[in-house]
């Protein structure tokens, strides 16, 4: 293998300044409102000076660590490993060897496009608590991103001939691998729309406001929101209303940037990912890592005929932020078969569902009953004859609970379950019995008397593990999975000999 040591592209040096300073505009804006942009009234014409230079300051020296990071980091190919050196002040060394390189993910910020660059980002077998990759490329060309994906698989198919870079690197450039799957801007545009952004947009919004909260002026806010409701209901709610559409369509339109181009190819008993619009990105994902897949349809989806795959991989932090991956963020239910057909021949994906005994209804919304008894009757007995209306609770309640028994069941074969269950969305979940960790029966006594009992299945996901339960079945299929996913050992008997 090479030993030159390779550097990573200048360009580097302002991403490193560009995401320091990401994560301290809020900070950094905190400080200047509250010690004013000019220095304090009254103070003199040096304060505002003083002011404007510890700002200046900061920033080069936000520029400078840049720049002294790209400068100090190194990596190279040596013994079956990738090799990298970097460090700000102190100097570190990691070395990482390619058997235990799980996949390599690929992103083009707006940085990278115009120069022909790509991040990579090293994941490894197990990864860490943190969802950070093992080694991260700020900045590199396309070419050495190709060059270390072939260094990994000549040490991993323990090929002893040199790689010839120039042709082999022109190979990968000029195959047009088809794709499997891409999301048109129908599904692109229903799933913006269905999606669950607005939340995730007040939440953001609640963020930003609580960093400012020492300066920004309550009471008189409080005061002309008085004044306003006074005007009347109607204004109020059509407020209201703006405010939930202007979320909508920001939850839309950063659903349709994240997901832009969302394309699946599988090569090399991987999967390969890509979407973004301004941040293209790139996330290969082992078939040998991957748990189980889960189908989910939200009732809103449900009715038009959608539904999302995702998928449980194990260990490193391929998804970033869960180690669930949306292998399919939106797609008509008539075309999912076919489509995970393809990547996954060995599950059926047409199973005949055993359903959940109908005495099993009891069990989705008796325990429901038990909390809201005592606060159905506190809200009617205090807000009375408005509070009459938290008993609607009890027949919505039943009507969940059998909507969930309906929904129920599960199939097994020789190599696989799957479950279905719903809360609210309906979930369908595929796992082979090699990739299934641990498996429970749980039975309370109402369930004994019953004569039903729920099984939990655990397989991995991420550093941890994602949980499955088929819920109040019959107590001899309950035995009936336990007994297929025990282990058949075999036995030896040795005969005793006759003495001659």
């Amino acid at each position: 293998m090479s030993k030159e040591k390779y550097k990573l592209h200048p360009i580097s040096a302002v991403i490193n300044f560009a995401k320091v300073l990401k994560e301290m505009i809020i900070p950094f804006i905190v400080v200047i409102a509250l010690n004013g942009f000019g220095g304090r009234e009254g103070a003199g014409d040096w304060s505002s000076y003083i002011t404007y230079g510890i700002y200046g300051i900061m920033l080069i020296f936000l520029l400078v660590s840049g720049i002294i990071k790209w400068k100090r980091f190194r990596y190279w190919f040596e013994e079956e490993e990738l090799r990298i050196e970097y460090g700000l002040f102190v100097k570190k060394k990691r070395y990482i060897p390619f058997e235990r390189i799980q996949s390599l993910n690929y992103t083009e910020g707006i940085f990278h496009r115009p120069f022909g660059l790509v991040k990579v980002k090293v994941e490894t077998a197990g990864g860490g608590a943190t969802k950070e990759a093992d080694a991260e490329l700020t900045a590199i060309t396309k070419v050495a991103a190709e060059q270390i994906k072939l260094e990994m698989l000549q040490a991993k198919n323990k090929l002893t001939e040199p790689i010839d870079y120039s042709s082999e690197v022109q190979q990968v450039v000029k195959a047009e691998r088809q794709s499997i799957f891409k999301m048109s801007p129908k599904d692109l545009f229903v799933l913006a729309s269905t999606s669950g952004g607005v939340g995730v947009f007040f939440s953001g919004l609640a963020v930003f406001v609580s960093q400012f909260s020492n300066v920004i002026p309550y009471e008189a806010i409080y005061e002309e929101i008085v004044v306003f409701i006074r005007f009347g209901a109607l204004i109020v709610a059509l407020v209201v209303f703006v405010v939930l559409l202007i979320a909508w369509i920001v939850s839309v339109v950063l659903t349709f940037i994240n997901y832009y181009e969302f394309t699946i190819i599988v090569e090399d008993e991987e999967i390969i990912i890509t979407r973004g619009l301004l941040e293209k990105k790139k996330v290969t994902i082992p078939l040998s890592r991957i748990q189980g897949v889960r189908v989910v349809e939200n009732p809103l989806r449900q009715l038009m005929g959608y539904a999302s795959v995702i998928v449980d991989s194990a260990g490193g932090s391929l998804a970033e932020k869960d180690e669930k991956i949306r292998l399919l963020p939106l797609i008509k239910k008539t075309k999912i078969t076919p489509i995970l057909q393809e990547i996954f021949p060995e599950l059926q994906f047409d199973p005949i569902l055993t359903k959940v005994p109908k005495r099993s209804r009891k069990f989705f919304y008796r325990l429901d009953y038990i909390w809201m008894i005592p606060v159905a009757g506190a809200v009617s007995y205090f807000f009375f004859p408005f509070g009459l209306l938290s008993l609607l609770l009890f027949p919505l309640s039943y009507g969940l609970g059998v909507w969930q028994q309906k929904t129920a069941g599960y199939y097994l074969n020789e190599r696989q379950l799957v479950i279905q269950y719903r809360l609210f969305s309906k979930v369908i979940v595929w796992m082979e019995k090699r990739r299934i960790q641990s498996m429970t029966e749980r039975a309370t006594l109402f369930q004994k008397k019953a004569n039903v009992s729920s099984i939990i299945t655990t397989i991995k996901s991420g550093v941890s593990g994602a949980s499955t339960t088929i819920p109040h079945i019959e107590k001899t299929d309950a035995e009936m999975i336990l007994n297929w996913y025990e282990p058949h050992r075999k036995i030896t008997i040795e005969k005793e000999q006759p003495l001659d």
